[in-house]
């Protein structure tokens, strides 16, 4: 009964893992992959609109990446203007950016570390319906953000409104001015709505392989 309970619970601990390590992932794709921005630059005819070169953009986005990745850098957006309360939303953000990069360090650790354990026959994880744990994780998270990318989908706007209400409840600092704070001139909402279509992209083939691959060892193992 304590062998069952245990591997139970270490199986509800290894799936949660699984998920938060899925989604802070695919979240800091358009983070850490600055040549994802790069190549929208161009795309998005940004120095056109801007009026401002590729070097001046590239150098104010970097400087921005900087703060909000590399620990001890100072808020800085290159050439481009920017206000206190546009640096103050930064700062919001870079508790977001670190809080999921943690995410990603602690969920990666317990898979990695839940595997090596399972591996090493200190317990078992649990099966359902003759499908392992990487199966159901994938179907409970591809359900979700399916569902949350459809609707971001159908009024991007609104769902853009809903995010910063939500994890920045209170606040209008992300609300720029584009003559105090040029940086938002060179961060188009274009850009923010592909970033969103590159993570919802990455969880659901993510979800998938997870998907797959526990109905080929169901077929393998004959459970």
């Amino acid at each position: 009964m304590k062998e069952s309970m245990k591997n139970k619970l270490l199986t509800s601990v290894f799936a949660l893992a699984l998920i938060v390590m899925t989604i802070t992932f695919s979240i800091g794709l358009p983070i850490y992959v600055r040549s994802f921005y790069y190549a929208h630059i161009n795309a998005l005819d940004m120095p056109e609109e801007t009026g401002y070169d590729y070097d001046t953009i590239k150098e104010a986005y970097d400087e921005v990446l900087d703060y909000l990745t590399v620990p001890g850098n100072e808020f800085g957006t290159g050439e481009l203007r920017h206000s206190e309360e546009g640096a103050s939303h930064f700062a919001d953000c870079k508790v977001l950016f670190d809080l999921n990069l943690f995410g990603y360090i602690v969920s990666s650790v317990l898979v990695v570390a839940l595997v090596i354990l399972s591996k090493r026959g200190v317990f078992s994880f649990t099966r359902a319906g003759g499908l392992g744990v990487s199966f159901w994780s994938g179907i409970s998270a591809l359900s979700a953000f399916a569902l949350v990318g459809g609707l971001a989908a159908l009024d991007f706007d609104r769902a853009f409104v809903i995010f910063h209400s939500i994890f920045f409840p209170g606040k209008d600092n992300w609300m720029f001015n584009p003559f105090t704070d040029q940086i938002i001139q060179v961060m188009p909402e274009d850009f923010f709505m592909n970033c969103a279509i590159l993570i919802v992209s990455s969880i659901i083939v993510l979800c998938l392989t997870y998907i797959i691959v526990g109905i080929a060892r169901r077929d393998r193992t004959g459970k």
